[in-house]
């Protein structure tokens, strides 16, 4: 067996071992580098440690400490439900408000379990209270949330901007980042009709349940934000997180006896060392400053190129020291497991390209028949793997493996692949084994949780079957 056959199935014991046991597939990418670049490709430490990914590092860490002090502060909770009570009476609404705010939250840089976290609850209480289908409901905030996955100073977004730049391919972020949000925008439209979405447009918020200018209550009583929880703790690293975020919800729900919320919670005992929100009196100063610090976020990042790790752990400070009791817990808040995933792999992905591992793979693939046949198996594989492991993973490894592919002449469009996979490997995080789909189902409310469990499944199913061809069609066929 080849040095490169090894590496391979060493890759691919890794996610097996991730997804059939709730180890973090980072700590096994550190010791398979280790293993691999010692034993097999006779590598020094130095050069193993060469692959690892500092700026991506900091990337994380600045980007995931910013969010914590944004939800701790009460900022996401209040833009959350500013916009729901924008809606007035209009039930039919309410998904859409949803969804923008999750793809809005991705967008700039929150981790997509911990968006889906903060709003499903919040969503899903809204189904429960005015009878929208629960399915079509969380379906829609995780279609959101991956929808803005892509955006250039997002999590995803980095991720695969800096595999495909680093491999000298054409790139662009943008179309990367609008096929995202078009194809998740077309699919949560499709649900939206076909869950009783015509009805419900239909139907108005009673005028009793309104408050002040007939603008909808929110369905948890007084809104008081808590400290981040679940997935912004645990990241993306799915089978991890989400019997984490369970327990964390279970926990909740007993302290607070609230609709199951990680957010959100009505009992103003909970709010000690956190600011409260009251949509009436309207923002606080540390909400006003902390929507202009995710603001400048996305400008000095897009418009001035500045580093976003730099730039976002610089906001995050400026927030904690005008807040500093409020803001303490922040750092712990850090998605370090999540930081760890990423960072592992692509050390090990690192070691498999300094063994010409990723050379081999993209040349066996290339001497293949058909250039078509073998896209649309790789946007299978990373659609497969991604519903039972972690998406970042997948688009952290995969990509790599079909950089030769796509330098080597074969006729497929680098850009329109590289879109396809980054789609393909993220939309179907719907499955119930995936975080954000155990979040949704962690999260519904009035319903027999087996019946949405099998749902969930089919509806994760039909996904990872009809997406890569689709994708296939639409954006490396065409």
């Amino acid at each position: 067996m080849s040095s490169h056959v090894i590496a391979i199935c060493v890759l691919a014991l890794m996610f097996v071992i991730a997804t059939a046991m709730p180890i973090n597939m980072g700590v096994l990418a550190f010791v398979g580098a280790f293993l691999v670049g010692t034993l097999i490709a006779g590598m020094e430490t130095k050069t193993i440690m060469s692959g690892y990914p500092a700026e991506l590092f900091l990337t994380l860490v600045g980007i995931t400490f910013l969010f914590a002090q944004a939800q701790n502060n009460g900022t996401i909770d209040w833009l959350v439900r500013l916009a729901v009570r924008a809606v007035g009476g209009r039930i039919a609404a309410i998904p859409w408000v949803m969804f923008a705010i999750t793809a809005l939250l991705t967008s700039v840089g929150a981790v997509s379990p911990a968006a889906v976290a903060i709003i499903a609850p919040i969503a899903l209480g809204f189904a429960a209270k005015y009878k929208i289908n629960p399915l079509m409901m969380g379906l829609l905030v995780i279609h959101g949330a991956q929808g803005g996955g892509f955006s250039p100073i997002s999590i995803y977004g980095g991720i695969t901007n800096k595999v495909v730049m680093e491999a000298g391919l054409p790139i662009s972020p943008l179309t990367t980042a609008f096929t995202s949000l078009g194809v998740n925008l077309a699919v949560s439209v499709l649900l939206f009709f076909v869950f009783g979405g015509a009805k419900l447009m239909r139907q108005q918020v009673p005028k009793a349940e309104r408050s002040g200018k007939g603008l909808p209550v929110s369905p948890f009583g007084p809104p008081v934000a808590v400290a981040a929880q679940g997935p912004q703790i645990y990241g993306d690293a799915e089978n991890e997180a989400g019997s984490e975020e369970r327990l964390t919800r279970e926990r909740s729900s007993a302290a607070v006896g609230a609709v199951g919320a990680t957010a959100v919670g009505n009992t103003a005992g909970r709010a000690a060392g956190n600011a409260a929100v009251d949509l009436n009196e309207g923002p606080t100063f540390h909400q006003m400053f902390t929507v202009v610090g995710l603001v400048a976020l996305a400008v000095l990042t897009l418009l001035y190129k500045l580093d976003i790790g730099f730039v976002a752990i610089t906001i995050g400070l400026l927030i904690s020291i005008l807040s500093p009791q409020v803001q303490k817990r922040a750092i712990g808040q850090v998605s370090w497991p999540e930081i760890m995933l990423i960072v592992g792999v692509s050390t090990y992905v690192g070691v498999m390209q300094k063994m010409g591992t990723i050379t081999w793979v993209g040349d066996s693939a290339a001497s293949l028949a058909s250039p078509l046949t073998v896209a649309l198996l790789l946007l299978f594989v990373g659609a497969v793997v991604s519903a039972f492991a972690s998406s970042t993973a997948v688009l952290g490894s995969l990509i790599p493996l079909a950089v030769p592919f796509l330098a080597s002449g074969t006729g497929v469009d680098p850009i329109g692949f590289i879109a396809a996979m980054a789609v393909a490997s993220t939309i179907v995080d719907v499955s119930p084994f995936s975080t954000n789909g155990a979040l949704v189902l962690a999260s519904a409310q009035g319903i027999d949780r087996d019946v949405f469990l099998r749902q969930l499944m089919i509806y994760g199913g039909i996904v990872t079957l009809v997406a890569p061809v689709v994708l296939w069609v639409l954006f490396v066929v065409f």
